[in-house]
């Protein structure tokens, strides 16, 4: 069957023939593989900055945003049959006794960096038209979000920051009352970036009610500040605006989620966090020269704020199914908005152009095969 995969050593991206998956378990599921997201860590893949094969081979199958049908069922299985559409989870277990997170399933917490990633680090990944996962990895997903589903992997690493958010903020009196518009209703939150991951968390935010502000930087007006604006978020540009500025403007900010992976925009954006704060990291940024950081001031600010800082990637079975939820809850409250986070569906043949090229728009994804 086909696949698209990178051969590293080569350095080399293609269009392969792949051997064609089985069920080995009795818990195995067939899935005829839909569609499959692309986004920036499959581009870095590509540009072979990392990305490890399966042990003896040559080559990595890429792609970890996956919508998927499933087409057979082991035995064990229950609560899914053939033609039920389903969501797949990344991170697999490191499978070493004493790690208590992988024991627990949550892999997502590994403590000894051995786990796998399908279409990243040592396991094959989406980009096939057939594969096999365990039943637990599944997340299944209603016929209405058929177009929409492959944004709940993208849209996890919003939700995992926030059931993080809530129970660290549970250490104080943070949450807010039901009569001020949701959990984050009397709280102020800036989204750094514009990419899908940020108008996703954007989404989230403004979906528990925040007071949500996404900064970036190309000029308003655009497609994505129209976008924000539909579902009342509002779009400040950097080129308009500085950290102080915007700080300045919109008063105290209680929860900055940084989706844009610039590392010193993060750190400065940081001195803008108000008491109490907290301040979610899910960018992951490229090997540059050092920055200039005045660490007493975030120290200080840290301890006399009671401020709280951190990082957030790759979530568990849990966070896929609230994502399916509010998947769901974007469809009902922002049809348009949520429909125009996806600006292209392409044909598996488009692969180059979408994973070396530049296209444009929020979120492009490779189609494999309709759903029967």
């Amino acid at each position: 069957m086909k696949a698209i995969a990178v051969f590293p050593d080569r350095k080399e991206l293609a269009l392969i023939e792949h051997e064609r998956p089985r069920l080995e378990h009795a818990d195995d599921v067939l899935l005829r593989v839909l569609d499959v997201g692309v986004c920036g860590t499959d581009k870095e893949i590509c540009a072979f900055d990392y990305g490890t094969p399966p042990a003896g081979s040559p080559y990595l199958v890429i792609g970890h945003e996956c919508l998927a049908e499933v087409a057979e069922v082991g035995p064990e299985v229950e609560g899914l049959e053939p033609g039920d559409l389903v969501v797949p989870s990344v991170r697999r277990p490191c499978g070493v006794p004493t790690c208590a997170a992988c024991r627990e399933g949550r892999q997502d917490f590994c403590f000894t960096g051995r786990f796998t990633e399908r279409g990243i680090k040592e396991r094959h990944g989406f980009m096939t038209e057939l594969l096999v996962d365990r039943a637990g990895t599944l997340s299944r997903v209603p016929r209405e979000l058929r177009d929409l589903a492959v944004l709940v992997e993208p849209l996890t690493i919003a939700e995992k920051a926030l059931q993080q958010v809530w129970q660290m903020q549970s250490r104080l009196p943070w949450t807010c009352d039901p009569s001020s518009g949701g959990r984050g209703g009397c709280h102020r939150a800036v989204v750094l970036g514009a990419g899908p991951v940020g108008l996703l968390g954007a989404m989230a935010l403004r979906n528990a009610g925040f007071d949500t502000t996404v900064y970036s930087r190309e000029l308003a007006p655009n497609p994505r500040a129209e976008l924000l604006a539909s579902i009342g978020v509002r779009y400040v540009s950097s080129q308009t605006h500085d950290v102080l500025q915007l700080a300045q403007e919109l008063g105290t900010i209680d929860l900055v989620y940084e989706a844009v992976g610039a590392s010193g925009l993060a750190f400065e954006m940081l001195r803008a966090l108000g008491p109490n704060g907290i301040f979610v990291f899910t960018g992951v940024p490229g090997r540059k020269g050092p920055i200039e950081v005045d660490t007493d001031r975030l120290m200080r600010d840290l301890v006399l704020k009671n401020q709280a800082v951190f990082g957030s990637v790759n979530a568990d079975r849990s966070c896929f199914d609230a994502a399916v939820r509010d998947l769901l809850e974007f469809q009902r409250r922002w049809p348009k908005a949520v429909q125009g986070l996806i600006t292209g569906r392409y044909p598996r043949e488009s692969y180059r152009d979408l994973l070396l090229g530049k296209p444009g728009g929020i979120k492009n994804v490779l189609a494999f095969s309709e759903a029967r």
